[in-house]
């Protein structure tokens, strides 16, 4: 055979079509993601909703408003206007875990972390006051009236006190605060009321210097209770 003769030409097979199986697997995948992705954007414009008119304000129907779906479409993703108001709980959990306990990690244990989640914890209750803490005004909501809602939100609130206790006895336990001081509990409350008084005095009352009284009745607390 000559050197310069042309190779001989092979045919390629065609690309055999994806089984039924695998098309169908691909499209339930992509239904799931625009699913969650749809329900995502309704848990968001809920919570800025609930923010606003709390979360007895949110209705079904009003949500299909704010996003321009249908009701059905809305319905579709919370069988009730109950199972979206935890889904609203539990989103801002999550975001508030997200933007005051994850960054206090970074700080070491003891009494820097603590700073740390009570600076944190102020600066998210302060951008709320144009809008309101779902904690607090879910509180004075669901306080007696039982229910899977106000079971979310003591769970959540719970969680968050576990938190802040918690890095209260690492506290005690790394020596920065006195061994017979008032449990770790018992502070925690204290820095809990703190917030609350923030809240009360900063967005209700509306006085000036709010943040200031509750940054020097911190420092007193662990003043108090300091080794």
């Amino acid at each position: 055979m000559s050197l310069s003769a042309s190779p001989p030409v092979i045919q390629r097979a065609a690309p055999r079509p994806a089984p039924a199986r695998a098309q169908g697997s691909a499209r339930a995948t992509r239904g799931l993601i625009k699913g969650q992705q749809t329900r995502a954007a309704i848990v968001d414009a809920a919570l800025r909703m609930a923010a606003q008119v709390g979360l007895e304000g949110l209705s079904i129907g009003a949500i299909a408003e704010a996003t321009q779906m249908s009701k059905s479409g809305v319905f579709a993703h919370f069988g009730s206007r109950e199972e979206l108001q935890i889904s609203v709980v539990r989103e801002y959990y999550a975001r508030f875990e997200q933007e005051v306990f994850t960054p206090a990690l970074a700080a070491p244990r003891g009494l820097p972390r603590v700073r740390a989640l009570f600076h944190n914890w102020m600066r998210y209750t302060s951008a709320e006051l144009d809008s309101g803490c779902i904690f607090i005004s879910g509180a004075v909501e669901f306080d007696d009236r039982p229910g899977p809602v106000r079971d979310a939100l003591v769970a959540a609130v719970d969680a968050w006190m576990a938190a802040v206790t918690r890095a209260v006895a690492q506290a005690r336990q790394e020596g920065q605060l006195r061994r017979d001081a008032a449990d770790d509990a018992q502070i925690g409350f204290e820095i809990h009321g703190l917030i609350l008084a923030l809240h009360y005095e900063a967005r209700f009352l509306q006085r000036p210097g709010a943040a200031e009284h509750a940054l020097r009745a911190f420092d007193n607390i662990l003043a108090r209770y300091g080794a």
